[in-house]
């Protein structure tokens, strides 16, 4: 199964470091166990980082999808 997650729909105006455990525990529930998840949306490199470090291991496959690069693959366990 594949899950979208746009990162711009975890905060309103600006992401605040102080609620990373927030943006995490959410995106976590969202991507569930084994999918593959796309993660798009406007959102500070700081908070994509560590959303993507928080799903490997839990992501099978993680892509982040930009309107200018399209789909760049971080991680695929999917593959031998």
């Amino acid at each position: 199964m594949i899950r979208i997650i746009d990162i711009s729909k975890l905060y309103k105006d600006n992401a605040r470091l102080r609620d990373i455990n927030f943006y995490i525990e959410t995106v976590l529930q969202l991507a569930g166990d084994g999918n593959d998840v796309v993660i798009t949306g406007q959102g500070p490199v700081w908070l994509y980082l560590k959303i993507a470090h928080a799903l490997h291991g839990k992501a099978r496959k993680l892509i982040y999808r930009s309107p200018v690069t399209g789909d760049v693959v971080i991680f695929d366990h999917s593959v031998d």
